[in-house]
């Protein structure tokens, strides 16, 4: 059986009077794609900080690759961090550098290698995410689809386990969010990583995710597989999935 690699349980976490974490509980199994749904303003960005380090709970556990950071040093933190990629919405590339030195980058501030292996590193990672001969170009060359499948590649040039992607199908058209889609799936397959992913976009949820996990009023509402989670008599859960245009809308009083 699966370990989750990220495991929450009873996380809460308020703000002032504002309770945004109720008590959630949240497994991502290593090596899946984990996509955390639920809508705008409902604490998915509060929980992500939470798994990567940069917020601390008021109450619970967080444990990553079975290690719990809830009460580890700072010191420890910043090498658990290491553990994990990070692809934003705007891919957060640097426009004055060229794809290369984007995703050398890291590389540089991290590592002490001679030039020339590092471009070997980031060619071949590249390669691995279906870049090919784009090296010297700069972002401003790029299509949005490229830029992000640069910024994957900057993301996951130090090999870390767990990759979290933030909203990455916001402002895209279908067309590009399945090339997204097939981004993500490639970086699961070629490089073994864990992917959780924060998104809005039913439809490519339900197309990519092992499992999926709504988030609503503070706590995980649902989690399971896409069938799973379709099939879920939460009246929430299934209102959510409606109003995205994915799937019929049955309540008590239509059923």
């Amino acid at each position: 059986m699966t370990r989750p690699i990220v495991s929450l349980r009873d996380v809460r976490k308020r703000f002032g009077d504002h309770e945004v974490l109720r008590g959630v509980d949240l497994d991502v199994d290593d090596g899946s794609i984990t996509v955390v749904i639920g809508p705008s303003g409902c604490g998915k960005s509060v929980l992500v900080k939470h798994v990567i380090g940069l917020l601390r709970p008021d109450a619970g556990t967080i444990q990553i690759d079975g290690e719990d950071i809830v009460a580890m040093g700072e010191s420890r933190l910043t090498e658990v961090r290491k553990k994990f990629g990070m692809l934003f919405q705007q891919s957060a590339l640097f426009d004055s550098m060229s794809v290369l030195e984007n995703v050398i980058f890291p590389l540089v501030e991290h590592r002490r290698l001679p030039f020339r292996k590092m471009r070997e590193m980031a060619l071949s990672r590249l390669e691995q995410l279906g870049l090919t001969h784009v090296e010297r170009k700069f972002p401003a060359e790029l299509s949005g689809g490229m830029r992000k499948r640069v910024g994957l590649a900057r993301a996951t040039i130090l090999d870390p386990k767990i990759v979290i992607y933030d909203e990455p199908m916001t402002g895209l058209d279908p067309i590009m969010c399945e090339n997204v889609e097939d981004m993500i799936l490639t970086a699961q397959r070629e490089l073994r990583v864990t992917s959780l992913v924060v998104s809005h976009d039913m439809a490519s949820t339900f197309r990519m995710a092992d499992r999926i996990a709504m988030l609503f009023d503070g706590r995980i509402r649902v989690q399971g597989t896409s069938d799973q989670v379709q099939a879920s008599p939460d009246e929430m859960v299934r209102k959510f999935i409606y109003l995205s245009g994915t799937g019929p809308l049955e309540t008590e009083a239509t059923a």
